[in-house]
C-alpha cells in the first residue's frame, strides 16, 4: 500500500496521506515522496488546483516519532546531520513556493508537523471533529516547518504566542473563530466541500489564478509601491493572453468562460 496517493481529474490533483494505521505520521521516505509529488503537480499544466488530505481518523499526527525512537529517520539521536542544511527541496518550502492553489481538507487532527503542513496550504476546510495541535513544546521542539512564520502573520503576535508557548490544541470551531479555517463541515461532507471549492477555482483563468497567488506571496515581504509595480508587470502578459480575451468575450456574451491556460 502506497503511503502517498496522487490522483488527477478535471484539472484537480488530490494528494492523500495514506498511513491510517499510523495516523498519517510522516516518515523520511514520505517527506521525499511528498516533495516530488508537490513539484510534479505544480509543473503539470493539466493541474489547476491541489487538494491535500489524509485517510483515516487523522490528517497527519506529525513526524514519525516511532521511526525516530528506533534510531532511524527524522529526529533520531543517531542521525548524522550535514555540515550545511539545504531546505529548498522539502515539503514546507516547496509548498510555500507553489503557484497552484492548495486546499487542505483536514479529515481529522493535525499535530506538530501536520499542523505546519496544513498552515502552509492556501485554504483550510476542516471536518467538525478535526483539530490543530501545536504540541511542539510538549515534545521539546519548535514549530519546525513554518508555524513560527505563519501563525504570527495569521493571528497576530499575542495569539500566536499563546498557542505556541502553551502547546495548545484548537478545535475546528476554535480554528474557524480565529480565521485559521475557511470552513468547518460535517466529516461526511468534507470531500464534497473541498472538491466543490477546487472546481470553482479550476473554472477560473488558470494563468490569472497562478499570478494572483504569486503576487500575494511576494506582497508578504514588499512595500506597497514596490508591490504595485510588480503587479503591473504581471498584468501586462495577462492582457495578451487568450484567456483574457475569452474572459471578456464570455462576459459580453453572457456565457460561462472556457479557459485554456494560455
Amino acid at each position: 500500500m502506497s503511503a502517498l496517493i496522487c490522483e488527477i481529474s478535471d484539472h484537480i490533483a488530490t494528494i492523500t496521506l495514506n498511513r491510517p494505521e499510523r495516523m498519517n505520521t510522516i516518515s523520511s521516505a514520505m517527506l521525499d515522496e511528498l516533495t516530488k509529488t508537490l513539484v510534479a503537480v505544480n509543473e503539470d499544466p493539466a493541474v489547476r488546483v491541489v487538494i491535500l488530505t489524509g485517510t483515516g481518523r487523522a490528517f497527519c499526527a506529525g513526524l514519525d516519532l516511532n521511526e525516530a525512537s528506533s534510531g532511524e529517520g527524522i529526529g533520531s539521536p543517531n542521525r548524522k546531520f550535514p555540515a550545511t542544511i539545504d531546505l529548498r527541496n522539502t515539503p514546507p518550502t516547496v509548498l510555500f513556493a507553489m503557484d497552484k492553489p492548495v486546499i487542505c481538507a483536514l479529515n481529522g487532527s493535525a499535530a506538530g508537523y501536520g499542523m505546519d503542513l496544513a498552515l502552509g496550504c492556501d485554504i483550510r476546510i476542516m471536518a467538525d471533529n478535526a483539530k490543530l495541535a501545536a504540541a511542539f513544546v510538549k515534545r521539546g521542539i519548535v514549530p519546525e516547518s513554518g508555524g513560527t512564520w505563519f501563525l504570527p502573520r495569521m493571528l497576530g503576535w499575542a495569539k500566536a504566542a499563546e498557542i505556541i508557548f502553551t502547546g495548545r490544541t484548537l478545535s475546528a470551531a476554535d480554528c474557524l473563530a480565529e480565521g485559521l479555517a475557511n470552513h468547518v463541515v460535517p466529516a461526511e461532507e468534507l470531500g464534497a466541500k473541498a472538491r466543490a471549492m477546487a472546481e470553482e477555482i479550476a473554472g477560473n483563468a488558470p494563468l490569472a489564478v497562478l499570478a494572483s497567488k504569486r503576487m500575494m506571496r511576494m506582497g508578504l515581504e514588499e512595500g506597497f509601491e514596490t508591490h504595485v509595480q510588480h503587479v503591473y508587470l504581471q498584468l501586462l502578459p495577462l492582457f495578451a493572453s487568450d484567456d483574457f480575451k475569452e474572459g471578456v468575450q464570455s462576459f459580453l456574451e453572457k456565457r460561462p468562460a472556457q479557459f485554456k491556460g494560455r
